[in-house]
């Protein structure tokens, strides 16, 4: 079950805190891990050739690609195999957060492990902006930061935690965003400490 009774807004950007309890995240971690050992985790390179700090798989008929050739969709893994198919705990959530979207057609995992960051960026390799994209947050916590639509704005911040699900949808949908740092081991999730960002999205 998904709790959306503590919402907090932040520069657009829904913020469902404690969304999922231990329980559901555990049963959520266990459908990652099996999403891995079908897909393993990798780590993408952006088309200047810096390796990013995260390390990154996909569930659904697309997954995120960056390489040397550019940002883009993919229906297979860079090793070659078709993604596997996205778990229906993480669809039950798009469900909870986004009754009226479309089904989403990728599941994006980003791995942090202690130093990792994603710098602000858009998510608008989609074809269509008016479905939402849906995050969900397991582990440690990361600080994650909002700005708008155009880059240099003003931002905002909030430390996510585990269970936690952001959702950019309406004008927030193509807003700059980002995670400048995790506090690891501040959750007890994931053994090795950690945290996993789930993101869903419509690709077509």
């Amino acid at each position: 079950m998904v709790n959306l009774a503590h919402k907090i807004g932040l520069n657009g950007v829904d913020l469902y805190a404690d969304a999922l309890d231990r329980a559901a995240q555990e049963a959520l971690l266990d459908d990652v891990r099996k999403i891995a050992r079908a897909a393993p985790l990798y780590t993408p390179e952006t088309p200047r050739g810096q390796k990013m700090s995260v390390r990154m798989t996909a569930a659904g008929q697309f997954g995120w690609i960056t390489d040397r050739r550019g940002y883009r969709y993919e229906a297979r893994h860079p090793r070659g195999t078709v993604w596997p198919d996205i778990p229906e705990s993480l669809l039950a959530v798009w469900r909870a957060v986004a009754p009226d979207a479309r089904v989403p057609e990728c599941a994006l995992i980003n791995f942090y492990a202690e130093g990792a960051r994603m710098g602000l960026h858009q998510d608008k390799d989609e074809a269509d902006f008016s479905q939402p994209v849906v995050s969900v947050s397991l582990g440690d916590e990361g600080l994650f930061r909002v700005g708008g639509a155009e880059r240099g704005g003003k931002t905002a911040s909030h430390w996510l935690r585990s269970g936690d699900i952001a959702v950019l949808g309406g004008e927030a949908r193509l807003a700059y965003h980002g995670v400048d740092k995790i506090r690891f081991g501040s959750s007890t999730l994931l053994p090795d400490g950690g945290r996993i960002n789930l993101t869903m999205r419509v690709v077509t």
